[in-house]
């Protein structure tokens, strides 16, 4: 990814705030591989330190064409731009990939990592992650069911938790 302009960071070195970066900025999640791949806007999710690895979680509907490219790859890349790019984030959270090709209406660039994951060439931040588990949240696990109410009452089914390691950092 050198040759795109990024240098390697360790996951401790990024700058900013990731709980901004993710609520407010948003991120792609993509996965698959060269020949197909899917990527979706998602803003629920976060970052931390977990069975001594640095890790990502993200939240993704069973519905979501991306949740099959999750399900079927060892891992994902998550991609952070620009604020110019928020026109390309929302048609990428609000259309679907089983009915356009987000890479053509986007105008984004695909690239693939060196563990062969699709990112985005205009990104300024790429995670790439390897997942290590992966679960569907439980009605029944809510201990405040304000959440269930408000996400779950009629806006489909409920996500499917994915922890992640971050393998690689890559920044401009």
């Amino acid at each position: 990814m050198k040759d795109l302009g990024y240098r390697r960071i360790f996951p401790k070195e990024i700058e900013g705030n990731l709980i901004s970066l993710i609520a407010d900025d948003w991120m792609l999640v993509t996965a698959g591989n060269r020949e197909k791949f899917n990527t979706m806007t998602a803003n629920w999710g976060g970052a931390g330190y977990l069975w001594n690895k640095p890790v990502v979680y993200v939240f993704v509907r069973p519905e979501r064409y991306t949740y099959e490219f999750i399900e079927s790859s060892g891992g994902f890349t998550l991609t952070f731009f620009d604020e110019k790019y928020r026109d390309a984030l929302n048609l990428c959270g609000t259309k679907s990939g089983r009915d356009i090709d987000k890479v053509s209406e986007t105008g984004l660039t695909p690239h693939f990592t060196e563990l062969g994951y699709p990112a985005f060439s205009e990104a300024n931040l790429v995670l790439e992650c390897r997942k290590l588990y992966g679960e569907r949240l439980s009605r029944d696990a809510f201990i405040d069911s304000e959440p269930l109410i408000t996400h779950y009452s009629t806006k489909g089914g409920i996500h499917k938790l994915y922890i992640a390691e971050i393998v690689r950092v890559w920044v401009r």
